[in-house]
């Protein structure tokens, strides 16, 4: 379906104002919500095309800059070294509670959007998999897609390097979905082992996908982007997502 021109609103988070990109149907109706959780490099035209793709196929698409409390509104790093380095660093420098907290603002204005159908999900890639897996812990998230999450396997993720998403992993009450390259440096088999292992000892409905791919190969930019697989497991993801918050 064709979509409206894309928008931003400027959320409240206990660390200042966040700007977010928000992709709609064009269509009237009552379409539930996502959070589109950024790679480190925040929203990049690839990440505006994973957005317009959700959005297409009947959601509210809501795109956070996730380094809203370190970066100028509408600053996106670059796809090289220095942007590689500055994101990571923002990574560890950003309190997780900041991280939850702007999951919450995203998930609440979603859910009380006027033209919303009082549901919202989470899906992201990279850091924001991660993040969409904090947002699956929240009450509010009805369901969660999760590309190659970094830092979960470690415990890693924030300020501290001190999460606990594998401890909480019980508050997940939605369908979850997660995507993993086997040729990814950052969740080499013995991390996702672990991460399989939590989810079952805590019972959640969830899937697993593990593919013959490296980090990144959702990005259709760069080396590292695998066609085929991205358009089976995007398709895979509307699925789920339509499971998870159909009205």
């Amino acid at each position: 379906m064709t979509l409206r021109e894309t928008e931003y609103v400027t959320l409240s988070t206990n660390a200042g104002p966040m700007r977010a990109a928000v992709f709609a149907p064009a269509a009237k109706g009552r379409w539930p919500g996502v959070v589109l959780f950024s790679e480190i490099f925040q929203i990049t035209a690839p990440i505006r095309r994973t957005a317009a793709f959700l959005a297409g196929h009947g959601f509210r698409v809501l795109v956070p800059e996730v380094y809203h409390e370190f970066l100028d509104a509408g600053t996106v790093l670059g796809y090289d070294k220095a942007g590689a380095d500055e994101g990571n660093r923002l990574k560890y420098a950003k309190p997780l509670a900041s991280y939850d907290a702007d999951a919450a603002a995203a998930l609440d204005w979603l859910r009380g959007h006027p033209e919303g159908n009082g549901r919202a999900g989470a899906f992201g890639v990279c850091l924001g998999g991660h993040l969409a897996l904090r947002a699956a812990l929240k009450p509010e998230c009805s369901g969660a897609v999760c590309f190659y999450a970094t830092d979960v396997h470690g415990g890693t993720l924030g300020a501290g390097k001190k999460d606990d998403s594998l401890a909480r992993l019980g508050d997940i009450r939605g369908e979850t979905m997660f995507v993993w390259g086997r040729q990814d440096p950052h969740v080499p088999v013995e991390g996702r082992a672990k991460i399989h292992a939590a989810l079952d000892a805590a019972g959640v409905n969830f899937t697993w996908h593990e593919v013959n791919a490296a980090h990144a190969f959702l990005r259709d930019e760069g080396l590292r982007y695998d066609a085929e697989l991205a358009h089976q497991f995007l398709a895979l993801a509307v699925a789920s997502l339509r499971r998870s918050l159909a009205g």
